[in-house]
């Protein structure tokens, strides 16, 4: 027989097959032996007393033969003769996983991506961090897989709304992701493990029929009465569509510029800006963990938090146990931070970012502009990182100050080692975060200690800025066409169109566009 079975065990017996088969044997009355095997299906670390305990569930198999974990199974069609073709703007996962969407209806996917391949796309990271030199369209947030595929795979997602979050992780499992995707509480796949992935996925594209072109930057939309006719690209090229999917993440300022040029609907969407903080992991594995040591069993602690300071949100964003701190902007004079750990976290740093909240209304006191501006979010956006490069000194080294120094209004005079490769250097913070923000991250940091011992340190460092959190504009779009109400063939779609928020969402946010342009296509 079959049972579905929970319970808590010690970190080492967790990971131990004889010892969780002992359990399930001493839980349901029989022997050992009779315990042919089981399957995870979830596992989650309790951390809230002294002894961290995993809660798991597992299919257990009793008194018959063991079978291995059912997945999805996914039939990509042969889509090199379709008689119709969408084209995607941007090759991160909302817009990846709507192609293979598409392929599964049977229909053709042109996807145009301004960044170049994985492999190529590494060298200019490579570039970024030992030089100082950016290409602006190659680098954390542009080109092929998005700004997840070098900034650490998190697949964790709050919502189940947009789509089927099982279908998703199975499709990375297909692609080579490990199986423990599928049942950890917090999957994450590592930067270093992700870009092999999303080659898989590009090789299915193709095999199956579809286009996948780098270097292919956008530049233009021909329009028609209600629809869009062409897309134009940097080096000339058009291409003429059935429909097209905007998805081209949160960075692609020039894309948002383009469509207010045109006449095209967009609005200001609020965001979140602050700093990144890098603690040595031994401190946090401490405070979470209520331990000298952390147990060999147990993975580098990770921390969540969320408090009202004055009436705004200040939260932690995208946390990194295990992780590195990387330089993250898009364009020359400008200073962004993010996150990423490889797949067996085991850096000796852990970094996440601390964010306060941004409406209209704190850019436009602060721009002295017009709050209604579509644009006013992301060109206040672009300021605070223009101040944090000056501040920094140049070849995106950034600006920095120890915890318990910038609480205090203390310029440090020395800083901690730190994982970010461009460098950091000492400066008041206080000087490139605007001062709504910059006083609520003061008053935070210092209630933080209470729900966490020993995080309010100065073997902490606070690295600016973290400004790329979401996209500071939405592109509006029908609530069930999920078109534009102004260009009846444009999709806007993931993270950039404000629709998602993290690489599970979008590519579910892809596949709910593919879906209905597939029923569009195909039955009108």
């Amino acid at each position: 027989m079959q049972k579905i079975l929970s319970f808590k065990l010690l970190p080492s017996e967790a990971a131990d097959e004889t010892a969780v088969k002992n359990y399930i044997a001493k839980t349901e009355a029989v022997s050992t032996s009779a315990v042919h095997g089981y399957n995870i299906l979830k596992r989650s670390i309790d951390a809230r007393s002294k002894q961290a305990w995993v809660n798991l569930t597992v299919q257990a198999f009793i008194d018959e033969p063991y079978q291995e974990r059912k997945r999805l199974s996914f039939s990509f069609r042969d889509v090199s003769k379709a008689s119709s073709n969408v084209i995607i703007v941007g090759a991160g996962p909302a817009g990846i996983f709507a192609a293979l969407k598409l392929i599964e209806a049977g229909i053709r996917p042109i996807i145009l991506e301004r960044g170049k391949d994985v492999r190529s796309r590494r060298r200019d990271l490579a570039m970024l961090n030992k030089e100082g030199n950016i290409n602006p369209d190659s680098n954390y947030c542009f080109g092929e897989g998005g700004a997840g595929t070098y900034s650490d795979g998190k697949l964790y997602t709050r919502s189940s709304k947009r789509g089927d979050i099982d279908r998703i992780l199975n499709l990375f499992v297909h692609f080579g992701a490990e199986e423990k995707i599928l049942y950890e509480s917090h999957p994450h796949i590592g930067t270093n493990k992700l870009p092999h992935i999303i080659t898989a996925m590009r090789q299915k594209v193709l095999a199956c029929g579809g286009e996948f072109l780098f270097e292919k930057k956008v530049t233009d939309f021909i329009t028609g009465k209600d629809i869009i006719t062409t897309v134009r690209t940097a080096d000339g090229d058009s291409f003429a569509a059935d429909a097209v999917i905007l998805a081209t993440g949160h960075s692609a300022r020039d894309i948002f510029k383009l469509l207010h040029a045109k006449g095209i609907w967009i609005e200001a969407k609020p965001f979140a800006l602050g700093v990144r903080v890098e603690h040595p992991q031994s401190v946090i594995d401490s405070a979470q963990y209520h331990c000298v040591t952390r147990d060999a069993f147990l993975p580098p602690a990770s921390y969540s938090w969320v408090q009202q300071v004055d009436g705004k949100g200040v939260f932690s964003f995208c946390m990194c146990p295990g992780g590195i701190i990387a330089p993250a902007a898009t364009d020359p004079g400008e200073l962004v931070v993010n996150g990423w750990s490889p797949s067996k976290r085991n850096n000796p740093y852990a970094n996440s970012g601390i964010v306060v909240s941004v409406e209209q209304k704190d850019a436009a006191a602060i721009l002295k502009k017009e709050a209604d501006s579509p644009l006013l979010l992301m060109n206040f956006q672009q300021s605070v990182e223009q101040k944090a490069f000056n501040a920094g000194g140049g070849k995106f080294v950034a600006p920095a100050q120890r915890l318990v120094d910038f609480t205090g209004g203390k310029i440090s005079s020395s800083l901690p080692d730190c994982s970010y490769l461009p460098g950091i250097h000492s400066a008041s913070l206080k000087e490139v975060l605007p001062g709504f923000i910059h006083d609520r991250l003061q008053q935070a940091f210092k209630q933080l200690e209470k729900k966490m011992k020993g995080y309010y340190t100065n073997e902490a460092v606070l690295v600016a800025t973290e400004s790329r959190t979401s996209s500071p504009v939405r592109i509006p779009r029908n609530s069930e066409t999920l078109q534009h109400p102004q260009l009846h063939t444009l999709y806007p779609c993931g993270e950039g169109a404000g629709y998602a928020g993290g690489i599970v969402s979008a590519a579910m946010d892809g596949e709910r566009v593919a879906s209905r342009i597939a029923f569009t296509l195909l039955h009108h």
